[in-house]
């Protein structure tokens, strides 16, 4: 997966975000965010939503017992660099209180899915611009 995803990545980055193959059409972002322990920039390919100016993901990571490891990163480092399509920009990221969460999980169109795939409750992350 690890390979998979670094080859996602270097696609993006050479299309701008234009994906073709069978990620063709997906709506995709790639997130930045420093390592808890290493402070060593990791990305993560992941699917979002938008209201405004903000961006919406959801730290599922298929539904795992655990939250992923990026988004323990973001929480100890809320200052992330978003990549959507051509765009770079840095963000603040943080977690959607229940009212937040309850109002923009309509816009992951998967989140349902993933929240019945495991008994935590699964962060909504929004990532407001700097």
């Amino acid at each position: 997966m690890k390979a998979f995803n670094r080859q996602v990545i270097q696609d993006f980055r050479a299309t701008g975000g234009k994906m073709t193959g069978p990620m063709a059409g997906r709506k995709l972002m790639l997130l930045t965010t420093t390592g808890k322990r290493s402070g060593q920039a990791q990305t993560v390919v992941l699917g979002y939503g938008k209201e405004g100016n903000r961006h919406v993901i959801i730290a599922s990571a298929n539904g795992a017992p655990d939250h992923p490891s990026w988004y323990r990163n973001l929480v100890a480092n809320p200052e992330v660099i978003v990549e959507v399509g051509p765009e770079t920009f840095k963000a603040r990221a943080r977690t959607a209180n229940a009212q937040e969460r309850d109002q923009l999980k309509g816009l992951i169109p998967f989140y349902e899915q993933e929240q019945r795939k495991t008994s935590r409750q699964i962060p909504l992350v929004i990532l407001e611009p700097l």
